[in-house]
């Protein structure tokens, strides 16, 4: 095999993909922390604000399928643009919208907006890329993820505590317009025409696509429990700052993913998604008994090195799998990785209710070892 050239990954319509995914990703994550303190000083209750947040993914995971299978007829920039344009609708509305129900208006259109955008900027990516670098492709393009995540949430800490709220979504529809005006330079890419297509590229959902899906919403599921809860714990030990765990995180990502790329297109991907989902595994477990902040950002470690790896890896591992249905294939994985993501703080939050902390945490663990044993023998097994 030749030599990796970064050239054939980084072209201009890449690095276009990258800015508009990068902007439209800050803009999601610099609102995570400042929105329910924003809903709480206006006298929403918990349960608004719980409604209020989680609307977000239920719309976005509902659209994902429709856009999945709009992307066989249309190009994934046409697509980009409109989710750009309804996060430029919705950061406008923020800004005089009060709670609760014109403000839950404005979160179906941002999670609208958000299912569009996303689901067609992953697809562009896996279809420009080279079956051969294509790992490495989403790997790298999933850092403007990682480090907006890691940007954004403390930049909006400090645009609440020394500015106000109307400068926060003043600065949201600033990047809004850019990440229209960085998705409008993307070059058209138009599917194949007149090719005809199977039964299963018509429907909503991609049936081969369902297995590592759901070991991506297994995740996430994980994921989405650790991120709501994990900031409690950490308070209730001492810790004055949780956000060095999720800055330890996006750090571990940015390393994996820049200097360990190649590894993301070996042969056997199964080879790469394992050791993964067991740092997962390894991590939950460690956490359950940790209760001091060098314990936490251990933790922090190790599972961002396996989520440096596993959710690229899992991409490609889709679109290897679909072949040319890429569309609903993205589709399918991103809204069944919504529904993990959804259903971790709802659910994980009773048995915390129930139990306690170590409890939560090892029941955490346990979801991985179920993730793990179904990747190997029920998704890998039967490739």
């Amino acid at each position: 095999m030749a030599p990796q050239k970064t050239e054939h990954i980084f072209t201009r319509n890449f690095v276009f993909a990258f800015l508009a995914q990068f902007v439209s990703s800050f803009i999601l994550f610099i609102l995570i922390p400042t929105l329910p303190i924003y809903l709480a000083g206006l006298g929403s209750t918990e349960v608004e604000t719980g409604v209020l947040l989680g609307v977000f993914f239920f719309c976005s995971l509902v659209c994902r399928p429709f856009v999945g299978k709009a992307l066989l007829r249309t190009s994934e920039r046409r697509i980009m643009l409109i989710g750009s344009a309804l996060y430029v609708l919705a950061s406008m509305a923020y800004i005089f919208s009060p709670p609760f129900w014109p403000f839950l208006v404005v979160r179906v259109i941002h999670g609208i907006g958000f299912g569009f955008f996303h689901t067609a900027s992953f697809t562009f990516i896996g279809n420009i890329a080279s079956k051969a670098h294509r790992g490495q492709s989403l790997g790298y393009f999933s850092l403007s993820m990682t480090i907006s995540s890691a940007l954004a949430p403390a930049i909006g800490m400090i645009l609440i505590n020394h500015s106000s709220f109307s400068v926060l979504f003043s600065l949201c529809l600033g990047l809004s317009l850019c990440s229209l005006l960085v998705t409008n330079n993307l070059a058209e890419r138009e599917s194949a025409p007149g090719k005809a297509l199977s039964t299963e590229e018509v429907t909503f959902f991609n049936r081969r696509a369902v297995p590592p899906s759901i070991t991506n919403s297994i995740t996430l599921f994980m994921f989405g429990a650790l991120s709501a809860f994990f900031p409690l714990y950490a308070v209730d030990h001492g810790v004055k700052n949780p956000g060095l765990f999720f800055t330890t995180i996006a750090v571990m990502l940015l390393l994996g993913r820049s200097f360990g790329g190649k590894i993301l297109d070996l042969p056997e991907r199964g080879r790469v998604i394992l050791p993964c989902l067991l740092a997962y595994v390894v991590s939950m477990a460690i956490l359950a008994f940790s209760e001091t902040l060098p314990m936490f950002i251990l933790v922090g470690v190790i599972w961002g090195i396996g989520n440096a790896f596993s959710m690229p890896s899992l991409v490609a591992y889709v679109l290897d799998r679909v072949v040319s249905s890429t569309g609903p294939a993205m589709g399918t994985f991103t809204a069944i990785s919504d529904l993990g993501m959804s259903l971790g703080p709802v659910i994980m939050g009773i048995v915390l209710h129930a139990t306690g902390f170590q409890v939560m945490f090892l029941s955490l663990a346990f979801a991985g070892v179920v993730n793990l044993v179904y990747f190997q023998f029920f998704v890998r097994g039967r490739s």
